[in-house]
This record gives C-alpha cells, sequence and structure tokens, in this order.
C-alpha cells in the first residue's frame, strides 16, 4: 500500500480491533480532506482495505502499514470477508425480490452466504461482536442483508415454505376437529341422546371449530344453521328434550351441512 504526499499519525488505543478502527477512520478523514482541496486527486478505497492516493504534483511516495502484525493483516481481512458478505447477501436479497434471479438460484447462493456468514461471525465473535454496529461503523445500509444474516438465518424460500407448511398443518388439524364434531352429533342423536344438556355442547363446540377455519365464507350453511340451532337451544330449559321431529330434522341439517363442508374443502374427491 502506498500513499502520496500524506503521512500518518498513528495513535495509541487499547487493543488491536479499535486501534484498527480508528486508523482507518483518521486515515478516510484526511485523504478526503486532501482531497478537497486538490480536485484531480484520485482517491480509491478497495475492500481489501488497500487505500492509495495519486497524483504527480504530490510528494515522493511513502509506504504505510494498516497494521502491525500477521494477526492484525488477518483481522483486517476477515473485515473485508465480512463486509464482502453482508454487500452480496443485500444484493441477491434485492435481485430476487425483482425477480431477476429465480427461487431456486436465489435458495442456493442464499444458504452459500449464510453459511460463509456463520463461519465468519464465529471466528470474530470476540472482535465483532455485532454485526449490526459493524454495519454502521463502515455506513453500508444493508438492512435486507442484516435481516437475513442476523434475524432469519435461513432463505426467504425456505421462511415461505415453513409459513405455508404451518398454515397447512393447521388447516389441516381444524379440518379433522369438524369432522369429528359432525360425526359425534349426528351419532348421539341416533343414541336418543337429545336432552338440551346433552346437544348443547356438541353443536356449540362443532359451531366453534367451524368458525376457525378460515376457508369457509360467512354465510357458509353448516355455520347458519348451527347457529340458529344453538339460539333455539339456549331458550329452552336443561332438562327439556328435543322431540322426535325436532331431532330428525337436526340431523338431517347436520347430514346436509356435512356433506356441504366436505364439498368445500380443497381438492375435494381428488
Amino acid at each position: 500500500m502506498y500513499i502520496y504526499g500524506f503521512i500518518l499519525v498513528k495513535k495509541r488505543t487499547r487493543n488491536a480491533a479499535e486501534k484498527g478502527f480508528k486508523t482507518k477512520q483518521r486515515l478516510i478523514f484526511y485523504l478526503l480532506r486532501l482531497s478537497k482541496f486538490k480536485p484531480k486527486t484520485l482517491i480509491s478505497f478497495d475492500p481489501r482495505l488497500t487505500l492509495f492516493i495519486e497524483s504527480p504534483s504530490l510528494l515522493p511516495k511513502m509506504e504505510v502499514k494498516l497494521w502491525n502484525d500477521k494477526r492484525e493483516r488477518e483481522m483486517y481481512e476477515n473485515f473485508a470477508e465480512l463486509y464482502a458478505i453482508i454487500k452480496a447477501t443485500e444484493k441477491l436479497e434485492k435481485a430476487y425480490v425483482r425477480d431477476i434471479i429465480s427461487s431456486s438460484e436465489y435458495e442456493t447462493e442464499c444458504q452459500k452466504l449464510i453459511a460463509h456468514f456463520k463461519t465468519l461471525a464465529f471466528t470474530l465473535k470476540d472482535t465483532v461482536p455485532s454485526i449490526e454496529r459493524f454495519a454502521d461503523t463502515y455506513k453500508m445500509d444493508c438492512p435486507a442483508a442484516i435481516n437475513r444474516l442476523v434475524t432469519s438465518r435461513v432463505p426467504a424460500t425456505v421462511e415461505h415454505r415453513a409459513a405455508v407448511a404451518a398454515s397447512a398443518t393447521t388447516s389441516a388439524a381444524i379440518v379433522a376437529e369438524c369432522v369429528q364434531n359432525f360425526i359425534t352429533a349426528m351419532d348421539s342423536l341416533k343414541l336418543n341422546m337429545v336432552a338440551v344438556d346433552q346437544v348443547y355442547p356438541l353443536l356449540s363446540d362443532l359451531s366453534a371449530s367451524l368458525n376457525k377455519l378460515g376457508i369457509l365464507p360467512p354465510d357458509f350453511e353448516g355455520k347458519t344453521k348451527m347457529k340458529e340451532w344453538i339460539l333455539r337451544l339456549s331458550k329452552m330449559g336443561a332438562a327439556d328434550e328435543l322431540t322426535e321431529q325436532q331431532a330428525r330434522q337436526l340431523h338431517f341439517d347436520l347430514e346436509s351441512s356435512y356433506n356441504s363442508f366436505m364439498a368445500a374443502l380443497p381438492n375435494a374427491g381428488t
């Protein structure tokens, strides 16, 4: 690394990490300041922390080291790798959102970046305890990458599949609950369990399970009929019993609602 016309003044710091940050910040500050007064000066910052300034009008070149030993050099190289991974992840997230790359390509590359990040983050856990602070220190502005690497730690495609699977599992459980409540209510009537305090809890459970299933519309036949029967039973005494005609009508309504329910399920009959 060479700097033309510039002498770096080092400042003592408590540890190598702090020394590295302050040295680089101090160097960038003076380079920018120098370029302000000499518009033709070329300033460049390489991700590998190679800083240089060139101008024929400046003083002869002087070599300036940004590290004192092998360990400090390795630390800076790890910083460069971390910087590159975060930037690459940010670009990848934006490409996926804009549909520039396919889901399969995105997932493959994202998994690689996450794996590299986990390994590097473990290596730098003492030097860089906070990735958010690291990104803020270097003005990276990579919110999507921070979310993917630090918060989520899995590709967006994996997150979406997990959410769909969880939703499908929940829906399947509710469907099974509805079917069980339908069958229980119909079997109870066949066993001549027609007292209000026997029928009311069964219809109440059935109505509650139907309302939990989001795929059913508000005016679904089973919902409206169960609501009507629950309202009718609530006006009767607990010891009252359904007449034979009422019991027969309730069984018919249950069977009809059950058939409509099965027909309303996705992929029914396949």
